[in-house]
C-alpha cells in the first residue's frame, strides 16, 4: 500500500500533558498499566506503547516518580541510546493491580471523545469528491448500464444514504464493494476514544486496512512523529453485514470481564461505508432497522448509552448504503423511504450486455465461446423464462459446463448438450414431492 496522498489533515500530535484533555489519573493509571503488563523499562519504549511522543510520555514518568509509583533502574542502556530504565515501586505495582481491578485497558492512550469529534469533521465522508473516472475505474470489472453510474456517482459524492434494490443476481453487492473501491483515499482511525473516564475501543485489524508507514528506529530520541500516534492511518473502512445484522449490534458492546467497551459497527465504520446487504433477511423487519438509522441519517449523530444508563452522542459520518431484492414499497413505509436520501433501481442486463458479461467470464474462466451453443442458449432456453437475464447466470453457466469437463476428462468446451445440462442445475422445477 502507499503513503497517504489525500488532503485529510492528520490529527496533531500532543505537546504536554495538557494537550492530552485526559484525567490525569486515568493517563497515569494506563501508564503503570502498561510497564507492569509489558514489562517495558525504557522511556521510548514506553512511548511507542502508549502510543504519545516521547516528551510526552517522560511528563508522565516524571509525575508517577514525583507519587514514588516509579523509581530508576540507575543504570543506562547502550543498546537504547544510552537510556535510564525505570520501573515500578511496591506502591506503583499495587497501583497497577487497583487499576487493573477497575479496567484492564493497557496500551495506546485514548483520545477523548470531543477531540475525536474534530478529526471528524476534517475527514468526513461528506467531504469527498468521486469522479466519474473514478467510479467507471473501480467498476471496470462489471458490465454496467451509463445511466446507472449517472445516478450512483451523485449519490457516493453526498455521501449519503442509498437504497440499491432489483432482483437478485445483478450485482448489488459488486456495486457496493465498487463504490468502496473508488473512495481511495486514507483516514484517520483511534485505537480508542474516552468518554466520562470509559475506554471504548474503536481500531479493529478485521475493519481497518492500516496503511504501511515508513519504519523508524524505535529507540531513536529523533523519531518522526507526523501525526497523534494514537490514531492508526488506515483506508477508508468498510463495513458488511447481511441477514446476521440484528438491532443489539448497534449498540456498545461491554465486557464485563476486561471492564471496557468495544466500538459498534456503525463507529467503526466512520469516515467510510456501512452496507446493509440482503435487507429484508435480517431477524427484525426492515422497517425496525431503518428506524433505528433515522436519527443517525438526519442530524449526522448517533446515541449510544453506556451500562450504567448514561446516553451520550457521538458523530455519524458514514455513507449507508442497503441493497435488497425486494420492491420498497413492500418493506418500507412513506416516512423511511423519504430518510433514504438516494433509491436506484439495479435491473438485469439486456441481451447485448448478457453477451458481453457471458463472453468477458468466458475469456476469464479460459472457456471457448461456440456460436451454436450461444444461439441454443438464447433461442431455447431464455424463452422458457420469458427471456430474463441476471449477471449471476454466465458464471453459473459457465462454471457448471467446467465442472462437467472436468469429471468427463474433456477440453473445456461448450456445446448444446452441456448448456442443457448446466442450464438444469440453475433452476429448480416446480414439482409436487410426495412424501
Amino acid at each position: 500500500m502507499n503513503a497517504p496522498t489525500n488532503a485529510v489533515m492528520a490529527p496533531p500530535p500532543p505537546k504536554t500533558i495538557e494537550d492530552m484533555k485526559l484525567p490525569i489519573v486515568m493517563m497515569r493509571d494506563i501508564l503503570l498499566k502498561t510497564i507492569f503488563r509489558k514489562n517495558v523499562e525504557m522511556v521510548s519504549e514506553l512511548s511507542k506503547a502508549i502510543c504519545l511522543p516521547i516528551p510526552v510520555t517522560q511528563e508522565l514518568v516524571d509525575m508517577c516518580r514525583t507519587q514514588r509509583l516509579l523509581e530508576a533502574t540507575g543504570t543506562l542502556n547502550a543498546q537504547n541510546g544510552n537510556e535510564m530504565g525505570y520501573q515500578l515501586t511496591d506502591g506503583g505495582k499495587a497501583r497497577a493491580m487497583d487499576a487493573l481491578a477497575q479496567s484492564e485497558y493497557f496500551g495506546p492512550m485514548p483520545v477523548p471523545l470531543d477531540v475525536y469529534r474534530e478529526q471528524v469533521k476534517r475527514q468526513s465522508v461528506r467531504n469527498m469528491q468521486v469522479t466519474r473516472g473514478q467510479l467507471t475505474g473501480a467498476m471496470g470489472h462489471l458490465v454496467l448500464p451509463d445511466s446507472l453510474l449517472d445516478h450512483l456517482g451523485p449519490a457516493v459524492s453526498a455521501g449519503r444514504s442509498i437504497l440499491m434494490y432489483g432482483p437478485p443476481g445483478n450485482g448489488k453487492s459488486s456495486i457496493s464493494n465498487g463504490i468502496r473501491d473508488a473512495l481511495g483515499d486514507q483516514v484517520y482511525v483511534p485505537y480508542a476514544i474516552e468518554y466520562a473516564s470509559q475506554v471504548i475501543t474503536v481500531y479493529d485489524p478485521i475493519v481497518h486496512n492500516a496503511t504501511e508507514e515508513a519504519v523508524q528506529d524505535p529507540h531513536s530520541l529523533r523519531r518522526v512523529t507526523r501525526f497523534d500516534q494514537r490514531y492508526v492511518c488506515c483506508e477508508r473502512p468498510t463495513v458488511i453485514t447481511g441477514g446476521e445484522l440484528s438491532l443489539d449490534m448497534l449498540d456498545l458492546v461491554y465486557n464485563p470481564t476486561a471492564r471496557t467497551y468495544q466500538a459498534p459497527l456503525q463507529l467503526k465504520s466512520t469516515g467510510g461505508i456501512f452496507i446493509v446487504d440482503d435487507l429484508g433477511r435480517q431477524k427484525e423487519p426492515p422497517q425496525s432497522i431503518v428506524n433505528r438509522w433515522i436519527v443517525p441519517l438526519e442530524e449526522s449523530k448517533d446515541i449510544l448509552a453506556l451500562q450504567s444508563g448514561e446516553k451520550f452522542e457521538v458523530p455519524f459520518d458514514t455513507l449507508v448504503i442497503f441493497s435488497t431484492n425486494f420492491h420498497p414499497n413492500e418493506i418500507f413505509d412513506t416516512a423511511a423511504l423519504r430518510r433514504i436520501f438516494f433509491k436506484i433501481k439495479i435491473d438485469g442486463p439486456d441481451q447485448a450486455n448478457f453477451l458481453k458479461i457471458f463472453a468477458m467470464v468466458a475469456k476469464k474462466r479460459k472457456m471457448p465461446l461456440d456460436e451454436a451453443t450461444l444461439v441454443h442458449l438464447l433461442k431455447s432456453k431464455y424463452p422458457t423464462i420469458d427471456n430474463v437475464y441476471a449477471n449471476y447466470q454466465p458464471i453459473f453457466l459457465i462454471d457448471q459446463m467446467i465442472a462437467i469437463c472436468d469429471f468427463e476428462g474433456i477440453p473445456y468446451q461448450m456445446s448444446p448438450d452441456l448448456i442443457d445440462r448446466a442450464w438444469a442445475n440453475m433452476f429448480v422445477k416446480d414439482e409436487h414431492i410426495v412424501k
